[in-house]
């Protein structure tokens, strides 16, 4: 087994987060225009955005559990983009597609939403934009009741032609847009402040009910933020995985840990893991899952897990 314990200066290095970029995808052939007000920068508030923006080309793609794992390369910063079954892929057209090795996409994840700080940086998107040569642009924010976005850069004109949809499956008409988290498709804009277009396509994420005036991306849950420290100053390489303690972790975040003398079980309300060192199955309630490398006791009396299973510990 190859193993090497990195020193915490070297994570620290790696702790690294997203850029947050402007809100909107345009495609590469396409011909519209968002005007974004840049002289009038000094006279506009400061306004946390509602949604992380991160983008790239597919590098790689590895399917794991019930998940798939996108390694998403722009220049030098590497990511990677965790998509389940109830991440929204769509092309910049509006189309529903699936991605692929070499596309370039944006993807969208909540601002407020639980990220562990590893290398590279995991996103659970909400939402991914492919881009294609087709005439198009995408984007995912919040707008107010005049259908003005949270950065004041894009209004809504909805008509007749608009295709609109919610992803709770019900029917919506144009008052249902106002004060909602949307996804919007569009072709061309004005060179207004703020620049407004008639969308071709409006969906209502409506499984997001946290209101914009309770978002507070600057704050931090405090489990969140020990957990991080955890990892930043206790952690292993092994076989190219990062191995972290896995009592210390699920203590902190409220899960009891008994140990079984081969491993632990990991229990908190109705959930359950069984840990066993050596194996790379796990025990997940009454299912079994899968480790890439298997848990080891790497310290005396401690065993240490894949860093990937504390996000599974986070859901």
């Amino acid at each position: 087994m190859k193993m090497t314990k990195v020193v915490p200066f070297a994570m620290s290095a790696l702790l690294i987060g997203g850029a947050v970029v402007a809100p909107t995808v345009s495609a590469n052939g396409g011909e519209a225009v968002v005007t974004n007000a840049q002289n009038d920068e000094a006279q506009k508030p400061q306004v946390q955005p509602i949604f992380m923006q991160v983008a790239g080309t597919v590098d790689n793609v590895e399917v794991r559990d019930n998940a798939t794992y996108y390694t998403v390369k722009e220049g030098e910063n590497i990511n990677v983009f965790v998509v389940n079954e109830d991440t929204l892929v769509f092309d910049n057209t509006g189309k529903e597609v699936k991605l692929q090795k070499g596309d370039k996409v944006t993807a969208y994840t909540y601002a407020n939403k639980p990220m562990i700080m590893i290398y590279p940086p995991q996103y659970n998107p909400e939402v991914l934009i492919v881009e294609t040569e087709e005439m198009g642009s995408a984007t995912v924010d919040f707008f107010n009741k005049d259908l003005v976005n949270v950065d004041n850069t894009l209004k809504l004109n909805v008509g007749k032609e608009t295709e609109l949809q919610s992803l709770s499956g019900k029917d919506v008409t144009v008052e249902d847009l106002a004060e909602q988290h949307l996804l919007v498709f569009y072709a061309i804009t004005t060179m207004s402040i703020p620049a407004q277009t008639p969308p071709s396509k409006v969906v209502v994420l409506d499984t997001i009910v946290e209101e914009p005036g309770e978002v507070d991306p600057g704050e931090v849950d405090p489990s969140q933020t020990a957990v991080e420290e955890i990892i930043k100053n206790d952690f292993y390489e092994v076989e190219g995985a990062t191995m972290v303690p896995l009592r210390l972790i699920a203590e902190e975040l409220g899960y009891k840990v008994e140990s079984t003398g081969k491993g632990a079980i990991v229990s908190k309300g109705a959930l359950s893991y069984t840990i066993t060192r050596g194996q790379k199955e796990y025990g997940y309630n009454k299912a079994l899952r899968h480790f890439e490398v298997a848990p080891a006791l790497l310290e005396p009396t401690k065993t240490y897990v894949p860093v990937e299973f504390v996000e599974e510990l986070m859901k």
